[in-house]
């Protein structure tokens, strides 16, 4: 990771230095005014080429181009949207810090500063750069993958009763995903209980209002850049997570859940309960082949099914070769809340 610091006293940069130094950080830019630091991050100059520094440490008050300007024209420059700003300041000068936050700085510190907290920003603010660079690389990857589709047609693209894309797109992603090798990845699967009494009397598969809401609200939860949410035509969703693991995946899964039950979404057509309730299974793994993907699509979606059968309203998390995840036997007991929850006792 390469930090630039700029600031104009000597001494100030110095200790700077030193304190990123003694945690490790030893690709580090010095800059001894705002100009010098434009020309470090090649600021106003057209070029393709990818931001050459993770992090900043700019100093408020600087002569001729104080921190705030340097901020605003660092921002001004679509490179570095999402370059980490940290400001140092002094304690007596929260004014013209206001005005840097408003330019676009991302954190502050105030001098004298002292090193556990200059390295726990340090180290805060890398691991957003980390996260957004993995974001930004998802989000390529899901952009080159659906322009291979454009032939085909938003009408095979798109699911039409939830507005997710069909489930036909996240398995050729899922796939495609893995080409390059035994990547992680997790998947995700859901699916609203008992779908053959809730429904309706028109005779669709489940209750489209009811269905179309769980699909947004999973739409929201998948914002994640490279989180693709698919959903086939009998009212399974479905989730590809590259690079989520075991932890996150379950976790996602259990929000998901809490997510539905918070809807309150009326179940007017079944007599067992009052709401309807979901299940949800999240499959984690690495997978070499084209079939041992698809495996994992295979075992979300029995996951579902199998517990759903026991009751349902719960979530079931496991790797990909079977080994269950920490909660014992894998099944979240029924969440307890009001009356007509949908799932076993």
């Amino acid at each position: 990771m390469r930090i630039l610091v700029v600031d104009d006293d000597e001494d100030a940069r110095d200790l700077l230095e030193g304190a990123l130094l003694s945690a490790g950080y030893t690709d580090i830019v010095i800059a001894a005014c705002g100009w010098d630091a434009l020309k470090a991050l090649d600021v106003g100059r057209p070029t393709d080429e990818d931001p050459t520094v993770d992090v900043v440490l700019l100093d408020v008050l600087m002569p001729e181009m104080d921190g705030t300007e340097v901020c605003a024209r660092i921002r001004n420059d679509s490179r570095y949207a999402d370059l980490p700003i940290i400001m140092v300041t002094a304690l007596n000068d929260m004014k013209s810090l206001a005005n840097a936050f408003v330019a676009g700085a991302t954190d502050y510190l105030t001098k004298p500063v002292n090193r556990i907290e200059l390295v726990a920003r340090v180290r805060a603010a890398l691991r957003l750069k980390a996260e957004l660079d993995r974001r930004r690389a998802r989000e390529r990857e899901l952009l080159t993958f659906l322009s291979g589709w454009g032939e085909r047609g938003a009408s095979t693209l798109i699911d039409e009763a939830t507005g997710l894309f069909a489930g036909e797109v996240a398995e050729a992603y899922l796939i495609a995903h893995g080409s390059d090798g035994d990547e992680l990845v997790s998947v995700i699967a859901l699916a609203l209980d008992r779908m053959e009494t809730n429904r309706p009397a028109s005779g669709a598969t489940v209750e489209p209002d009811a269905l179309a809401q769980v699909a947004r609200a999973t739409r929201r939860l998948a914002a994640n850049v490279g989180i693709v949410a698919a959903a086939y035509k009998n009212g399974m969703i479905i989730l590809i997570a590259p690079e989520l693991d075991d932890g996150p995946a379950r976790a996602l899964a259990e929000t998901l859940h809490t997510t539905v039950q918070k809807l309150r979404l009326r179940n007017t057509e079944a007599i067992a309960s009052d709401y309807v309730s979901v299940t949800v299974a999240a499959i984690t793994g690495r997978a070499r082949r084209d079939v041992e993907r698809i495996k994992m699509l295979t075992q979300a979606i029995t996951g579902v099914q199998k517990a759903a059968a026991a009751g349902g309203n719960r979530v079931v998390a496991q790797s990909a070769d079977g080994v269950i995840s920490k909660s014992g036997n894998g099944i979240t007991q029924p969440h307890k809340h009001e009356k007509g929850i949908g799932a076993a006792s």
